[in-house]
């Protein structure tokens, strides 16, 4: 099972302005393209609440797995049909998600849920998409401190602004 964490930064290192800031505003043709393309072949994407609704439909030909407390906690279920809701713990998501004949999950955001999986050591790869903008302040990938190494294993531009860094994790 490969876990991998997909995501766009501006170019100073922010995945949003803040937690209702949609990516669909800022990010490059090009990163949407790879994004649709790599989450098609993995066939898993996991997010957060905002996330989803940023996105505000399961994707098509994808198991979509959304972290919310209940359906009570999602306003208009029938909005959110086509998604499965967990309360899993990162390891125990992966094991099912693996024991029902997946090879790959894409970690989707937001910057708690890319904590929380990368936290718990399940993720084997990082792909960076760093667009061609600036916000100045914003919420991080990331929002506890942590220590881990990565090896850059490829780069790729994805458009005459854009580039895509991919990364192992180290372990």
């Amino acid at each position: 099972m490969t876990t991998f964490i997909i995501a766009a930064l501006s170019g100073d290192g922010f995945i949003a302005k803040n937690p209702s800031h949609s990516s669909l505003s800022w990010r490059s043709q090009g990163d949407r393209q790879f994004f649709i393309s790599r989450t098609r072949e993995a066939r898993v994407v996991v997010m957060g609440l905002n996330t989803a609704k940023t996105s505000r439909r399961p994707m098509p030909e994808r198991l979509n797995i959304i972290y919310a407390k209940g359906k009570e906690e999602l306003p208009q279920w029938q909005e959110f049909e086509g998604w499965e809701v967990t309360q899993k713990d990162p390891i125990s998501l992966i094991q099912e998600i693996a024991e029902r004949g997946y090879g790959e999950v894409a970690i989707c955001g937001g910057q708690t849920i890319y904590t929380m999986f990368m936290e718990a050591g399940v993720v084997d790869k990082l792909y960076l998409t760093i667009e061609p903008i600036l916000f100045g302040q914003g919420m991080t990938l990331f929002n506890k401190e942590l220590d881990i190494k990565l090896e850059l294993v490829g780069t790729k531009k994805l458009g005459e602004q854009t580039l895509l860094l991919e990364y192992n994790v180290l372990k």
